[in-house]
């Protein structure tokens, strides 16, 4: 199995960087350059445990559908989904959210293992890797910016 950690700092409050991460409806901002969209299971609003999301992105020039539930959550401290269908054999991605110097560490951990055994393993090494990790950090700098825009328009905690 292949792990993958980010982490950044958000200058605003634990509770308001868990439900930006949750929240559907802003995720394609956070991934423009993939096209995702939610075409199934929760499409808008706050995903809660137990629910799916179906997305639908470009990766690697292709196409693809990833079907993710929340197994586990722990407002606002964690919640962790683990793809059901995709392209992956597996993944899980575990989102932590600690209260630090009055805003929010977000860290994100991602494991997977592609199909096709050693050739798998091969393409995990030589290109997935790097791939995965350059998809979190962007994904992760533009969560920053849509949180902290979010937050200075509100003008207060919650969303």
């Amino acid at each position: 199995m292949t792990v993958v950690k980010v982490a950044i700092w958000i200058d605003v409050p634990i509770e308001f960087c868990f439900d930006i991460a949750r929240n559907i409806s802003l995720h394609p901002q956070s991934v423009p350059h993939t096209k995702e969209k939610a075409v199934a299971g929760v499409t808008e609003g706050l995903i809660h445990e137990g629910e799916t999301v179906t997305w639908e992105a470009i990766h690697l020039g292709i196409r693809q559908t990833l079907t993710a539930r929340i197994i586990s959550m722990n407002p606002p401290y964690e919640f962790v989904d683990r793809m059901e269908e995709g392209a992956f054999k597996s993944l899980i991605h575990v989102h932590l959210f600690e209260e630090q110097n009055g805003g929010t560490l977000m860290t994100d951990i991602l494991q997977f293992e592609s199909p096709f055994g050693p050739i798998g393993k091969v393409f995990n090494r030589l290109f997935l890797k790097k791939y995965m990790r350059d998809f979190l950090a962007r994904r992760s700098e533009n969560l920053k910016q849509i949180a902290e825009d979010e937050y200075l328009r509100a003008g207060r905690p919650g969303i």
